[in-house]
C-alpha cells in the first residue's frame, strides 16, 4: 500500500497487475488501483477534478485530467472515506502513476489540493 497524508486527508493506494485483462505479446499490460480517501480533518470536503501522471517506461508521461472520479464528485464527512477502483494501461508493463485531487471546504467553500502518492506498476511477467 501507498499513503500520503495532505492536509489531514488521507489517500492510501494498493495496485495490482490484471493479468486476466493483459496481452503482454500485444504491448498491453493493464493495472487495477484502489483507492481510499480519508477525511480526517475538521471539515467535510468534495473531490471536483483529479489530475494523474502516468509514467511508462520507454514510453514516457502522460497527464490525464478531469472532474471528480470514476464520474463522481464525492462528498466525504468528517472521520469518513470514499473508496474507488480503476484501471490504467501501459504497454512497456513498468511505470508509475501520482496525482493530485482538487477538493473544496464544503464550510468555507475553498478549493485545496491534496497528494495522490506516487505508485509502482509492475507486470508480474516481467518481475519474474
Amino acid at each position: 500500500m501507498f499513503s500520503k497524508m495532505t492536509s489531514n486527508i488521507r489517500v492510501s493506494v494498493v495496485p495490482e497487475y490484471d493479468i486476466k485483462n493483459s496481452y503482454p505479446s500485444e504491448n498491453r499490460y493493464v493495472f487495477k488501483y484502489n483507492i481510499t480517501i480519508e477525511n480526517d480533518g475538521n471539515f467535510p470536503i468534495k473531490v471536483l477534478k483529479r489530475k494523474w501522471l502516468i509514467f511508462d517506461v520507454g514510453f514516457g508521461y502522460t497527464e490525464i485530467i478531469g472532474d471528480g472520479v470514476i464520474g463522481l464528485t464525492p462528498e466525504i464527512s468528517v472521520n469518513e472515506n470514499f473508496a474507488y477502483f480503476s484501471n490504467v494501461m501501459l504497454r512497456s508493463g513498468v511505470g508509475n502513476m501520482s496525482g493530485k485531487y482538487l477538493v473544496k471546504n464544503m464550510e468555507t467553500q475553498e478549493s485545496f489540493e491534496i497528494d495522490i502518492p506516487k505508485f509502482n506498476l509492475l507486470s508480474e511477467v516481467l518481475s519474474n
